[in-house]
């Protein structure tokens, strides 16, 4: 089977809820899933459930807490760099069907580490493995070399009148 590149991006919400979807479709067709997740170190629901579900699914974050409102230190920075090597690694190590990399567009935006890198893991994609890069702010670059790129628009949302994450939905 030939893998792709697809892309979910765009300020909308669903982007990582898309790729895990995916990552369930794939687990259930006996396909070996790899999740790195950048920027994230914190507990979401979908890690225990995923660490439940399938023991075809593999989920990592080389994150620590979320530094959206504040500028990444140089240990965010080490992490993300180091998680996409070992990403890398994962996918070009034949036992992966599908990579996902959770965030790899902020990552890139917050130069945690280069647009450039990215393309490289892109280009050393096995015609094999499917690979899946969310996030939002994807670079005009990874949206050029992707086969498939969705852009969730937000429309309408709560947050806009104060509703916090809520456990199971958004968190």
């Amino acid at each position: 089977m030939k893998g792709y590149v697809q892309v979910y991006t765009g300020d909308g919400k669903g982007k990582t809820t898309a790729a895990i979807g995916l990552a369930l479709r794939a687990a259930g067709a006996g396909l070996k899933v790899y999740i790195a997740q950048f920027v994230k170190g914190m507990e979401y629901s979908e890690l225990s459930s995923l660490k439940t579900i399938s023991d075809n699914i593999v989920l990592k974050q080389y994150g620590r807490d979320c530094f959206i409102n504040q500028a990444p230190d140089k240990e965010d920075i080490r992490l993300a760099r180091e998680g996409l090597k070992e990403a890398r690694d994962i996918m070009t190590g034949g036992i992966y069907n599908l990579i996902i990399l959770d965030e790899a567009n902020i990552a890139t935006y917050f130069k945690l580490f280069s647009v450039d890198d990215l393309l490289k893991f892109i280009h050393e994609k096995p015609a094999d493995v499917e690979l899946v890069i969310t996030g939002r702010k994807a670079d005009p670059r990874i949206i050029a070399e992707a086969d498939l790129v969705t852009e969730m628009v937000e429309i309408k949302h709560y947050y806009q009148h104060g509703i916090q994450a809520r456990k199971g939905i958004e968190s």
